[in-house]
């Protein structure tokens, strides 16, 4: 996969969930996921109970909650969306605070916040403990195909290259005087944006051709393999187990 690259996400350390195969926390996260969203909305405990396993998680692998949190931050588009339902969603009404709301609109928001928050805080602590490139490396071991492997890799490689294409051309814009403060400058930033998208083209074609004349057919070799021992397993498996029993638990009580 050739080498790391590091992220403002990933966070050094050498703890248990730090050394656990990247592979394994992938398919302890998925499976955790999978055990929340199943859960039904009703059981308001069960949520709770999942928020403590992740802390517990994000405690071993010495994750400050202010780091966590801050990183939480991106499912903001998505809790607005989740506070607008009780105003839209049809169905039986309930007045709090004065103000008529829909229950069942209630139930839904709680509903993708709840589930919304769990997975996210799930996805920042695996990308937390490990590095894109073992992420990748995971993703291969995991049997993903390789192209959309190839993709991912690509996209994180390239990534920091494109977004420093845009600081130069907004240098550039700058030192020409040029400030974007309206409607009527829309204009220059259309143009700056399809002069990024052309010359990350040729870039991207320029690369193709220099892999290609490296000797390049269509698949990335594998720098190392990572394998998993049946301890490192049952380590990973142990989130997901206690979320699978939760989930039961909170169907068993309906």
């Amino acid at each position: 996969m050739g080498a790391g690259h590091g992220h403002r996400l990933h966070r050094p350390g050498d703890t248990p969930v730090h050394r656990l195969p990247p592979h394994c926390k992938l398919v302890a996260v998925l499976c955790f996921v999978l055990a929340v969203v199943s859960t039904p909305r009703e059981a308001m405990w069960a949520f709770g109970l999942y928020a403590v396993l992740l802390a517990a998680v994000a405690a071993v692998a010495r994750i400050p909650p202010g780091f966590l949190l801050k990183r939480l931050l991106i499912e903001i588009p998505f809790v607005a969306f989740a506070l607008l339902m009780p105003f839209v969603v049809p169905g039986g009404r309930t007045t709090v605070l004065g103000v008529s709301l829909s229950v069942p609109g209630l139930w839904d928001a709680w509903n993708i916040l709840a589930k919304g928050t769990l997975g996210v805080a799930a996805s920042v602590i695996l990308a937390s403990t490990t590095e894109l490139r073992a992420l990748l490396l995971g993703l291969q071991r995991l049997r993903l195909p390789p192209l959309l492997v190839q993709i991912a890799s690509f996209m994180i490689r390239y990534g920091d290259v494109v977004t420093d294409e845009m600081r130069r051309m907004s240098i550039a814009r700058r030192s020409r005087g040029f400030e974007a403060r309206g409607v009527r400058h829309w204009g220059v930033l259309a143009a700056s944006a399809g002069a990024l998208f052309i010359r990350s083209y040729e870039r991207g074609e320029r690369v193709h051709l220099a892999m290609i004349s490296r000797g390049y057919t269509g698949t990335m070799p594998v720098i190392d393999e990572v394998a998993a021992s049946r301890a490192q397993w049952s380590s990973a498996a142990a989130l997901p187990v206690c979320a699978l029993a939760v989930c039961l638990l909170g169907w068993w009580t309906l």
